[in-house]
């Protein structure tokens, strides 16, 4: 597995660009809040697995006397496997002396859908015109084991709202959900994978797709290998022409977004 995974880094040039996606994403959030509200916020990043930790960051706001802390996870969807689980951590270190505003899923913040909607139609534009009645949009999102619907997690259902309201804001009639970057272990995990979601498009006749990796905010290895290179691959198999839509990354208008959610639940 370990060569597996280092085989991935090393085609999409040995290292993930994730973590100064993710600087240069809490930059522009501190960025908007600052300028719309000056010296009202204080925006500090916490990692699950490297540093700056969470708890870390979690610790300097508490020790340093802050009353409210508003946590945001870069997901717009939420699931008991994965957001709460940040979510969680912080609210352990922070204490019961400290209020702890946790945001949840957000993918229906005002203004994301339509972003999401514009890369949409911004991949299509790629596509000629003719060949738009044989393409399908497939939105995706991480998977995660399937014993998470069964604990009354609603992760399937976030993504195919998201799915489903992006689509109609785009105009996109055929469209579809599917699953990615599915861990490696003997559990069942959330499907279709897209991969699997590519071989069943080509055989019922479309030409072209366009992947909306819709769970991911910013470019990194489930991007630009599980879909630049894996899934780009099966669709060369199968003769499909596949398109991804851009990535949000650092956009001013995304983390402008983000910072309006975060002000919403301060003021909560």
């Amino acid at each position: 597995m370990l060569a597996d995974l280092t085989r991935r880094y090393l085609a999409i040039g040995g290292v993930s660009p994730l973590a100064d996606r993710t600087a240069a994403q809490v930059a522009g959030i501190a960025k908007s809040l600052e300028e719309r509200h000056y010296g009202v916020y204080d925006v500090r990043f916490g990692s699950k697995f490297e540093p700056p930790i969470l708890e870390e960051t979690a610790t300097s706001f508490r020790d340093e006397g802050f009353e409210k802390v508003v946590g945001i996870v870069l997901a717009p969807h939420s699931s008991s496997m994965s957001t709460a689980q940040y979510m969680s951590r912080a609210r352990e270190t922070l204490g019961e002396k400290v209020k702890f505003v946790e945001i949840g899923a957000w993918y229906d913040a005002p203004g994301f859908l339509e972003l999401i909607a514009q890369r949409v139609n911004d991949a299509l534009d790629t596509i000629p015109a003719s060949r738009h009645a044989t393409t399908e949009v497939i939105f995706s999102a991480h998977s995660l084991p399937a014993r998470v619907v069964e604990l009354g997690d609603t992760y399937p259902e976030q993504l195919r709202e998201s799915a489903e309201k992006a689509a109609a804001l785009a105009g996109v009639a055929s469209f579809d959900v599917a699953w990615q970057s599915a861990g490696r272990t003997a559990d069942p995990w959330l499907g279709p994978d897209i991969l699997v979601a590519l071989r069943e498009k080509s055989a019922a006749g479309f030409t072209d797709v366009v992947s909306c990796p819709i769970g991911f905010v910013s470019d990194h290895l489930e991007v630009l290998f599980d879909i630049d290179i894996e899934a780009q691959s099966i669709a060369s198999e199968v003769g499909l022409n596949l398109v991804r839509t851009a990535s949000l990354n650092d956009d001013p208008n995304f983390t402008s977004i983000l910072a309006d959610v975060v002000h919403t639940a301060a003021s909560r």
